[in-house]
């Protein structure tokens, strides 16, 4: 039995092709995908590069992280999951963009009653935003910044406002602004038009913001720069607060005196368990030291979905299906403008 997977040929286009269904392994459980969620980001974040510099001698290379579907078999030693049950995937290689995925059995959650497939789709980005978040140890009542206003922005912008925080979001493309405006964002600034650190100010009426997050990759000076300037300042001069950089973000900055009293943070994908091979094919860590696992963030998530506490549907502009990939990639990488959230359907 084959399966179709969408793949990123050599000179950068999105082609659909054939390989053989995957043969579960311990700890692990076969998957009939019913929606995927393309990030534009991580997945195509090379993509305008391959494209300017083609390369047809490259073998295509498949991609996808994040999907849900319905569970056909499961392996040996899967307890929690069984035959026809709704899961949430994620995973490099695993939540694949494609019609049968297998996956480790941590790297997946059930999906709760009344929850869709294609929301639940978004639980690998929803968990990234949430673990951010958990990052910068949130204090009801606080001021924070979220620069950058894709999914996992967006995300961890609704998890900030969750946790009783007051959020302005930040970003240049206008999509992006009116959808966070559309799920309640308090704040949202214009960064092509605005300048962020005078509407820091006037936001957090002169206090100064306690935490930023830099939901982004790649290059982010500037983006680290005026969220620093946008933090609380102390009658020594010293700025103090907390600044989370998440995924691929790059800065370039002054440490120790020249920092002021600010703690620099990473955070790491979607929390601890990820990328441990014991774990993700259900070796469990001890609650009592781990306290929210990869696993345990996902489901999290899903609740909150579930609870119409976490909105998602907003975030999904486009729809295609999995045959039709090369035109969803064309549509992120050509208009990055007119697009956020992009669903396969096999």
């Amino acid at each position: 039995m084959k399966r179709k997977i969408a793949a990123i040929n050599g000179s950068g286009q999105g082609v659909c092709i054939e390989g053989d269904l995957p043969e579960i392994g311990p700890g692990e459980v076969l998957v009939r995908v019913h929606a995927s969620l393309i990030s534009p980001g991580t997945e195509l974040g090379r993509v305008g590069l391959m494209r300017e510099n083609p390369d047809f001698n490259k073998e295509p290379r498949v991609f996808g992280y994040a999907n849900a579907g319905v569970v056909e078999r499961v392996g040996a030693g899967v307890e929690q999951f069984k035959p026809g049950q709704g899961v949430a995937c994620m995973g490099g290689g695993y939540a694949l963009h494609a019609d049968w995925v297998h996956v480790p059995q941590n790297m997946c959650v059930a999906i709760p009653s009344g929850l869709s497939f294609d929301e639940a789709a978004s639980v690998h980005l929803a968990a990234t935003g949430l673990h951010a978040v958990r990052r910068t140890k949130p204090v009801y009542g606080e001021n924070g910044v979220v620069v950058g206003l894709g999914l996992v922005g967006q995300f961890a912008s609704q998890f900030a406002q969750l946790s009783g925080c007051h959020v302005q979001g930040v970003d240049r493309f206008a999509l992006r602004q009116d959808i966070a405006r559309e799920i309640g964002i308090e704040s949202v600034v214009d960064a092509k038009e605005q300048d962020p650190i005078e509407q820091a100010e006037v936001f957090t009426e002169g206090y100064g913001m306690d935490f930023g997050i830099v939901a982004f990759g790649g290059e982010a000076t500037e983006a680290f720069e005026k969220i620093y300037q946008s933090l609380k300042k102390a009658p020594d001069t010293h700025r103090m607060g907390r600044i989370i950089l998440v995924g691929g973000a790059r800065i370039t900055h002054g440490f120790g005196a020249a920092l002021g009293n600010v703690d620099v943070r990473s955070s790491a994908r979607t929390g601890p368990g990820y990328h441990d091979e014991a774990y993700e094919r259900g070796q469990p860590y001890p609650k009592v030291f781990v306290e929210w696992p990869t696993q345990r963030n996902l489901a999290e998530c899903l609740r909150a979905m579930t609870a119409g506490k976490l909105q998602v549907k907003p975030l999904y502009t486009h729809e295609f299906a999995l045959d039709d990939i090369a035109a969803a990639v064309d549509l992120l990488v050509e208009t990055p403008t007119e697009a956020l959230g992009v669903l396969l359907k096999p």
